[in-house]
């Protein structure tokens, strides 16, 4: 559906209610300068329109079953789950501004690339791609608006990129469905065998403001990769002030470089289902409700249990204070070279009355042949922890043997690392051009 002729200030729902009708709403446009101000608006609902930067806007809406090119012209709207078919190709132009409507649950706003689509988003420097929110009053050829800040997290959804290459799945699964989407729709099933299999090109995007929640207990990160595999090209990508974490890999191959990831409601980037690519020159800012800026897991299951993952380059720090820390655990095999974080979290686990160890982390880290590598990377601390109980009933909780905690202490050791800069994402990225860097 096109919008001729809107002025910019949102952009969608001026179609669906008259000015008399928004009128009479507790939501509205609250911007005197406006040609639609409402004065009995209680708070912005990002529908203000202007004389100035007269543009067009598309609301895009269900399945995507052809190639489309999105233009830098136009403004889109994700109206609920646009999901780019197998076979059909979205391109977005340099430049382009996508804003996500409001709703949660099943009227949640993503996009969703499934398996066998591609998107070729490939911005530039002066003129990256933004997806952010339909409350956000930012303008074509601006970087940023000037009504949200960090704080302003889960107004939309986010990104969904789903493949074709392994995972590690519960039960010995080699396919999935992605969080909150349901089994009956096939467009959220990711996995498969093809470790190089190709979900487009991105380049220079930033993600704002989602995270919005998809399903029962589970927000929309704000870049979801399910089963991407290697031919897939991601670099230089922001996702900032998300509910969810910033970036969840789920199994895959695909490499990603160039990432700032800042004030996320849960962590900077979570991996899951043996998730087989690397991850280099990257920067995470926790804010003052984040998790920890790594969580990493290893295979759910017995299938595509071999490969590791690689983190280089990585500076982790909390906004204005210390180190933010990674965590560790099920299983999580990989190597992390240096990386600056806080304090490095060993997962442990036992069995048989908290007798003996199982595999875990912890197991991993310190086998004579580990799979768990730390290598030239600087922490503030180690603290080994344990989720297990001993199986009675009621459970008792078991406790960390003090050899473990030696043991981890004994392989790891914090060295002076240079991390990455965020210098390189000073000009184009939200938290570049606000100062929160």
């Amino acid at each position: 559906m096109k919008l001729n002729n809107l002025k910019f200030g949102m952009i969608a729902m001026i179609t669906v209610f008259s000015l008399t009708a928004v009128s009479c709403q507790k939501r509205g446009c609250t911007d005197e300068t406006a040609k639609n101000f409402n004065s009995n608006a209680k708070k912005d609902d990002g529908t203000c329109l202007f004389d100035e930067d007269e543009i067009d806007a598309i609301v895009k809406t269900g399945a995507i079953t052809s190639n489309e090119i999105w233009t830098s012209n136009n403004v889109y709207v994700i109206k609920g789950k646009v999901v780019v078919e197998s076979g059909v190709t979205l391109t977005i132009q340099e430049g382009t501004i996508i804003k996500g409507d409001e709703g949660q649950g099943t009227l949640a706003s993503a996009l969703i690339i499934a398996q066998g689509a591609k998107l070729n988003a490939v911005g530039t420097v002066s003129k990256p791609i933004i997806f952010t929110s339909i409350l956000d009053n930012i303008r074509p050829g601006q970087l940023s608006g000037s009504n949200l800040d960090q704080n302003n997290q889960g107004l939309w959804g986010g990104i969904i990129i789903l493949g074709y290459a392994p995972i590690s799945a519960a039960d010995g699964d080699v396919l999935a469905q992605v969080e909150g989407i349901p089994a009956t729709d096939a467009f959220g099933a990711y996995g498969g065998s093809n470790p190089s299999d190709d979900s487009g090109d991105l380049a220079y995007i930033s993600i704002r403001h989602g995270g919005a929640l998809i399903g029962a207990g589970n927000e929309i990160n704000g870049l979801t990769l399910g089963g991407v595999g290697s031919g897939t090209s991601i670099s230089n990508i922001e996702v900032v002030s998300n509910l969810d974490d910033g970036i969840e890999f789920f199994g895959g191959t695909v490499n990603v470089s160039n990432v700032l990831i800042g004030f996320q409601g849960d962590d900077g980037i979570d991996i899951d289902m043996n998730y087989a690519g690397t991850v280099s020159n990257f920067v995470i800012v926790n804010g003052s409700n984040s998790d920890v800026a790594l969580e990493i897991d290893g295979p759910e299951g017995t299938t595509n249990t071999s490969g590791l993952f690689n983190l280089i380059n990585g500076t982790c720090y909390t906004y204005g204070g210390s180190g933010a820390s990674g965590d560790f655990k099920s299983k999580a095999q990989g190597t992390v070279t240096n990386v600056k974080f806080g304090v490095a979290k060993i997962r442990a686990s036992y069995q048989n009355s908290c007798v003996d160890p199982k595999t875990d982390a912890f197991t991993y880290l310190t086998a004579s042949s580990p799979k768990l590598i730390f290598t030239g990377s600087e922490f503030s601390s180690i603290s080994v922890y344990t989720a297990s109980d001993d199986g009675g009933n009621p459970a008792t909780g078991c406790s960390v043997f003090s050899a473990d905690q030696s043991a981890a202490e004994a392989v790891m050791t914090s060295i002076p690392a240079t991390g990455f800069s965020a210098s390189s994402f000073m000009s184009w990225t939200w938290s570049g051009v606000n100062g929160k860097l």
